[in-house]
């Protein structure tokens, strides 16, 4: 069993970058919330037909710990499920495109939760989007820091995802009360950042 399963409460998410694929490394958080040791590392094809991001235990990616997948090719509403290393079902999330117009917004369910994820700043929301359709925003990435709370029906907070300063993007994941398996929040991380603009 990965510490990711064994029911964490923070990580970090930062991506590598490379040629031909988009890397992510997912590590544990030091006391002082500095990136820690290694739980996995994170793949994904670029222009692949149908998205998926394989999680492996580390950099020689032989030993897959689980990935995420979509249900359907190239498809902007897709539900991607989340399965362990045997294809086992332990999640899927969403994208709600009619409210990420606005406000970037998914739908998570895992363990008999359903959780709703948003940006948390409708303003920088705005400017974001603002930024992105400009000639400039397309040679040059946000330099926007934006964070997502995840919230049950009864407006508990279970999973945040907040970037941080730095080139690279790199973002602090946190699960209060660690009731979300954190293979799941891991894949939702991910996604937040390599699936955002689709």
């Amino acid at each position: 069993m990965t510490q990711l399963a064994a029911g964490i409460a923070q990580f970090t998410v930062t991506q590598k970058l490379t040629l031909m694929v988009n890397r992510y490394d997912i590590r544990s958080v030091t006391g002082d919330g500095q990136p820690g040791h290694l739980l996995a590392v994170a793949q994904q094809k670029r222009a692949a037909f149908k998205e998926q991001v394989t999680f492996y235990q580390d950099e020689s990616r032989t030993l897959p710990l689980f990935s995420f997948k979509a249900r359907q090719r190239l498809d902007l509403g897709a539900t991607y499920d989340v399965l362990d290393a045997n294809g086992q079902l332990l999640g899927s999330f969403r994208k709600d495109f009619g409210k990420s117009l606005l406000r970037s917004t998914w739908h998570l369910e895992a363990s008999g939760l359903k959780v709703t994820g948003r940006e948390r700043s409708l303003g920088v929301a705005i400017v974001r989007r603002i930024w992105e359709a400009t000639p400039i925003g397309d040679a040059i990435p946000s330099p926007f820091r934006f964070h997502f709370d995840f919230v049950d029906p009864n407006g508990e907070v279970l999973m945040t995802s907040e970037r941080g300063r730095s080139l690279r993007d790199r973002y602090l994941v946190t699960l209060p009360g660690a009731r979300l398996d954190g293979r799941v929040a891991a894949a939702m991380a991910v996604a937040l950042d390599a699936l955002q603009s689709r």
